[in-house]
């Protein structure tokens, strides 16, 4: 399936998903997501700042402050077509909504992508070979190729955004597991000649 047609669907999908349900699986993943050791060993991560339909980080977030870690969020320009990670220190202020209801920090110092242990990214479905299908921008896909960015890449999503493949190119940068309020399932790491991820990974519940 062509990559257009299948952010439709998996649009629809996550629009579909009520709000109820939402909340608990929200809660859910972000429980999973605290457990795995990579959670517990990064002294600085990134997560994303949720959309209205996607999972909800807020739970991860406030339990990393709460764990004495740094937090650090995706500055978007949209001119320049990338994204700077900036460290927060509220979910509640310093803040401008902007394409979608996207929230993006007005204020924020910068954080070396060095210092960064793990990178929770969202996406609008994943498969179970580690590849991640986006909205379109690339966004993620240029900022895992920085040269400086060494953490782990987390998929986080419902498991309804779980498929057994989606349409990728060469650009495509897999991640190294995935977390959704039924399941975490890992990869096989990337090999220094820039292979994809083989395999369907190993699955823990």
């Amino acid at each position: 399936m062509e990559k257009a047609k299948l952010r439709l669907e998996m649009q629809k999908c996550l629009v579909g998903i009520p709000g109820e349900q939402r909340k608990e699986k929200s809660r859910k993943a972000c429980k999973k997501l605290i457990l795995t050791p990579e959670f517990q060993n990064a002294s600085a991560i990134m997560m994303y700042l949720s959309l209205p339909h996607e999972l909800d980080t807020s739970e991860a977030i406030l339990c990393a402050w709460q764990m004495g870690k740094v937090v650090v969020v995706p500055k978007v320009s949209w001119q320049q077509r990338h994204m700077i990670p900036v460290q927060i220190n509220s979910l509640e202020t310093g803040f401008s909504s902007e394409v979608a209801g996207l929230r993006n920090p007005i204020m924020g110092m910068p954080a070396p992508f060095e210092d960064i242990d793990l990178v929770v990214s969202p996406g609008l479905a994943f498969d179970r070979r580690g590849n991640r299908l986006g909205r379109g921008g690339s966004f993620y896909d240029r900022f895992f190729t920085n040269k400086d960015l060494h953490a782990q890449k987390c998929g986080f999503a419902f498991s309804e955004q779980v498929l057994e493949s989606v349409p990728v190119t060469d650009h495509d940068v897999p991640v190294n597991f995935i977390v959704t309020d039924e399941e975490v399932i890992y990869f096989e790491p990337v090999g220094e000649s820039g292979d994809k991820a083989v395999g369907r990974g190993k699955k823990r519940t």
